[in-house]
């Protein structure tokens, strides 16, 4: 439990951009993620890198799902919620 919880800490994403409408233009704005939409982004990226890796391969998806969360525990840019989790806040930091 504690290297799930581990890896959901890894995984989560600090800030988020966000659209903001004024004057007839949109701007991005960098803002903070609430935890439980951290949570949830985290959760969801990883079932979305185990699915990849499994997808029409001879994988499946438990095994998938169980090195997707070991990779998340190392902190390791093979994970796929570690590359989403870099890529949004890159990008959060690119709007402030």
């Amino acid at each position: 439990i504690q290297v799930f919880v581990k890896a959901i800490e890894n995984a989560a994403p600090h800030d988020e951009v966000t659209t903001i409408e004024y004057g007839g233009a949109r701007y991005p704005v960098a803002v903070d993620t609430s935890p439980l939409r951290r949570i949830t982004l985290a959760l969801r990226h990883m079932v979305w890198g185990a699915y990849d890796r499994c997808f029409n391969k001879k994988k499946k998806l438990k095994d998938a799902l169980a090195e997707e969360i070991l990779l998340a525990f190392k902190n390791s840019n093979e994970s796929f919620a570690i590359r989403k989790k870099n890529e949004i806040e890159k990008q959060a930091d690119s709007a402030r």
